[in-house]
């Protein structure tokens, strides 16, 4: 099969040649699109990235083509229905990054509930061993609330429990047979609010999901809880939360996105461009409350970023298209009815 590579890396290129030996490949760094089309077209397979976009002027200059593989979870950047008109098959990544991201959530946690980063600041700038202030909290006996029980959220479900915590979530779309396999209980956003010590996030941003906790809801936190967000930004509205940690309600918060940030549809894309809003967020920062707070640690939507998660993308991409090519096609993205 004759495989053309887009908007790849050198160390990629070499692994993917390992990955599908006896293939015809060839790779580029460029993205491809209506306005930037390769000289050679006679592809059977062609795998992208974020970057690029393939639409029905792009389809109909590969005359071959039968298997699109993106090397992502998203697939808005590909015409679907057009592609699918054309009888190519089009394949994504479903899931990369779901351990990864827990992993990061709960290093979140463990920086504010032992007060990690104070700790070192205070030696770095001063030179200071004193404990003083840097009191902390046993995560062991304590209650996780786990908003959003998806992959990211099964997974940090099972971390909890490894640390000994009672955990308790909520999703508007429960999967009750998860309660008995992962031992915790669904409750209401309500009841998960009042009830839990720690409360971390992982919900996709939706319509549904903007400013899920807000102005009218937050004081319903359990007094002295800690909030951690590595999903999007905008499910928590900013005032309420700059509210709840002046006011004590919140005893502190590991955020690695801001509402500011906008709706990133694919963490992927900083990968090939950096944050897409990078300058503006440098004001943002500059003029937010949040990075005044002791209590609050930022960091610059890093969860999903580990050698791992991106090895992951490769490999289910090499797989995908090895499965094509053997009549089996798996993670196959279809338009909707």
């Amino acid at each position: 099969m004759k495989i053309g590579f887009f908007e790849i890396e050198e160390w990629e290129e070499k692994y993917m040649r390992e990955k599908l030996a006896g293939n015809e490949m060839t790779f580029t760094r460029a993205e491809l699109n209506a306005e930037n089309l390769p000289a050679e077209r006679d592809y059977d397979a062609i795998s992208i990235f974020v970057g690029s976009k393939i639409d029905g002027a792009v389809l109909a200059a590969f005359p071959n083509l039968k298997l699109i593989a993106t090397r992502t979870t998203g697939f808005d950047h590909i015409d679907l229905p057009a592609a699918s008109a054309k009888g190519v098959v089009v394949s994504s990544v479903p899931s990369y990054g779901e351990n990864t991201v827990a992993e990061f959530a709960f290093g979140l946690l463990l920086n504010v509930s032992r007060k990690i980063y104070k700790s070192f600041d205070r030696i770095r700038e001063t030179g200071s061993y004193s404990l003083e202030g840097l009191q902390g909290f046993d995560l062991k006996g304590k209650t996780m609330g786990v908003i959003g029980t998806g992959r990211i959220g099964r997974y940090s479900i099972a971390i909890a429990n490894g640390f000994g915590m009672k955990v308790v979530a909520f999703d508007a779309y429960p999967k009750p047979e998860l309660e008995s396999q992962l031992n915790f209980k669904y409750l209401s956003l309500d009841e998960l609010l009042q009830s839990a010590d720690v409360i971390t996030i992982h919900v996709p941003y939706l319509p549904s999901t903007h400013h899920l906790i807000n102005k009218d809801n937050v004081g319903k936190i359990k007094k002295g809880a800690v909030l951690i967000n590595t999903a999007r930004g905008a499910v928590v509205e900013t005032d309420a939360l700059i509210q709840a940690l002046s006011d004590g309600t919140l005893a502190g918060a590991g955020l690695d996105v801001l509402e500011e940030e906008g709706p990133t549809q694919d963490e992927l894309q900083f990968l090939l461009k950096g944050h897409p809003n990078e300058e503006n967020m440098k004001t943002v920062l500059q003029n937010n409350a949040l990075v005044d707070m002791e209590n609050v640690i930022i960091t610059p939507h890093n969860a999903f970023n580990t050698k791992e998660a991106i090895m992951r993308i490769l490999d289910t991409t090499s797989d995908n298209i090895v499965k094509f090519i053997g009549g089996q096609p798996q993670n196959v993205v279809k338009p909707e009815a």
